[in-house]
């Protein structure tokens, strides 16, 4: 008890520089208060003393603002930072060295009876505001990126991201090619922007769009390259802009569909 009292407070300090000193920690970190006495409420609830497991993980909710179903089965080593408006569900199993931030939800899809809530194994990360539903299996190490929505199972070593969660494989390498300065103006004038995400970490919807950018701007060096071969062969070709066309111009369209 007391060894696995040792490594959920161990846990705290490797996982957050905020913390000082075991007093502390002990004293002044709900995820911790949680965590032990779901602890206490999960034996209980284990021993067929569902009530008083029920009404100690209730207690615990108003004092920390975290909401565990005793029914749950939480590994070693599990950290819960900030903590405030966590929930998770009576069927829901996470494994070792497990690390869940504020606003994560572990719940269901369902009002069936057995396993609706999910699984985390190994090692994973869930970040701020993130919601885990249904009875699948998060991969070892894994990660899930803040206020993603999650509803299939997640290979080990990926990342998680968007809404609804889109699956990033980070053990795939990602090649890196040197930046167009007309590519890169295209996307400014475009207004495209892959929100923040490095290339270490690509999202596919972002490098579809990517993928149409480069194929118009192949479009566009071609369209000049006949332009010159068509002035070349006709000096009184006149390499003029596009015209604009307004709404009147469109009218053949407009009856097409």
């Amino acid at each position: 008890m007391f060894e696995g009292l040792k490594g959920d407070i161990q846990s705290v300090f490797d996982r957050d520089p905020a913390a000082r000193n075991t007093f502390e920690v002990l004293t002044n970190y709900p995820g911790l208060h949680a965590l032990l006495l779901h602890r206490l409420a999960h034996k209980l609830w284990g021993r067929g003393f569902f009530w008083l497991g029920r009404s100690l993980s209730t207690f615990s909710r108003w004092l920390t603002g975290i909401e565990i179903h005793p029914g749950a089965q939480i590994g070693q080593r599990f950290f819960i930072d900030h903590g405030m408006g966590v929930v998770i569900g009576e069927t829901a199993i996470i494994g070792n060295d497990v690390t869940l931030y504020q606003g994560v939800t572990l719940g269901g899809t369902s009002w069936d009876k057995g396993k609706r809530h999910p699984t985390l194994k190994d090692g994973v990360v869930v970040g701020a505001g993130a919601k885990v539903l249904g009875p699948f299996e998060v991969g070892e190490n894994a990660k899930v990126g803040s206020n993603a929505v999650v509803t299939k199972a997640v290979p080990a070593e990926a990342t998680v991201v968007g809404i609804p969660g889109r699956i990033i494989l980070k053990s795939v390498p990602v090649e890196r090619q040197p930046v167009d300065p007309k590519h890169q103006k295209m996307q400014e004038n475009l207004g495209f922007d892959a929100y923040g995400l490095s290339d270490e970490m690509p999202d596919p919807v972002a490098r579809s769009i990517r993928s149409m950018l480069d194929h118009m701007h192949l479009v566009d060096e071609r369209m000049n390259t006949m332009c010159k071969a068509l002035k070349s062969l006709d000096k009184s070709y006149k390499n003029d802009a596009v015209p604009f066309i307004d709404e009147e111009g469109m009218d053949c369209f407009k009856e097409a569909k």
